[in-house]
């Protein structure tokens, strides 16, 4: 079956990226409520980048996490210039190496594409993860679909049609927890591409109004990530909208809705 084909998110969209940092202070000025998430149990949890991005960008997510009592670790790789492929083995030696440290299953956030490697890994190295977030992340359907598809084929050296095999085990079904966090409102990744099919152990949040750039430190995200992260290894329920920020999530049915 011949896959649907999808428009990168409009010009104006992409413009309206920049709301980002409103994202950002917005989530500083409601850091005390963020507090009031679920207490994590001290377990790993690996953060990937998006493209372009380095580890920087996932620090305001990284001591979030630490503050709640998570352990929380940067992949050390630089800034993200992509290559599914060229990435895997690296990818795999960081993620054996925090295992090993910690001696448990670590949970992996990707942004973007970074959540693109974090679905790989998990295929890759199953014993060893225990969940997987990903945030905008364009692993599902027509992934060209992006606005930044060009850069990424100039930059990596590889092209998003490379690996066709691979490119469809990372849309499938994990064998883990995994939750897919987007946005319609993505200026960069057409959210289509970010939906999963829904489980008993996979489900999606659609956070109102976000941004692509701001997604990762937008309140009701990092609300959502918290929540997430904090069942217990093994356990699954989907997500409970009701809580600080009910009015920020869209009803589960509109996940599938187009």
């Amino acid at each position: 079956m011949e896959e649907r084909r999808l428009r990168p998110p409009s010009p104006l969209l992409m413009l309206a990226e920049a709301r980002g940092i409103f994202e950002f202070n917005a989530s500083l000025l409601l850091s005390p409520l963020l507090m009031r998430a679920p207490k994590g149990d001290g377990h790993p949890v690996l953060a990937l980048p998006g493209f372009l991005a380095s580890d920087l960008s996932m620090a305001p997510m990284r001591r979030y996490l630490r503050d709640l009592g998570y352990d929380t670790y940067a992949w050390r790789m630089g800034r993200n210039v992509g290559g599914v492929s060229r990435m895997r083995a690296a990818l795999r030696d960081r993620l054996t190496e925090i295992h090993t440290a910690t001696g448990r299953k670590v949970s992996i956030i990707g942004w973007s594409l970074g959540g693109v490697y974090a679905r790989d890994l998990a295929l890759q190295l199953p014993d060893i993860v225990r969940s997987v977030i990903t945030l905008g992340s364009p692993f599902s359907g027509d992934v060209r679909a992006t606005n930044a598809t060009r850069l990424y084929e100039a930059l990596s050296g590889e092209t998003v049609d490379d690996a066709s095999e691979l490119r469809m085990a990372i849309a499938g079904d994990l064998p883990m927890p995994t939750t897919s966090i987007y946005s319609r409102t993505d200026g960069i990744v057409n959210w289509r591409t970010s939906v999963l099919r829904p489980s008993d152990t996979a489900e999606n949040i659609e956070v109102y109004l976000a941004s692509h750039i701001g997604l990762g430190v937008n309140a009701a995200a990092l609300w959502a990530i918290a929540d997430r992260l904090a069942q217990a290894e093994g356990e699954f329920s989907h997500f409970d909208r009701s809580g600080p920020f009910a009015i920020a999530y869209a009803p589960p049915k509109n996940a599938q809705s187009a």
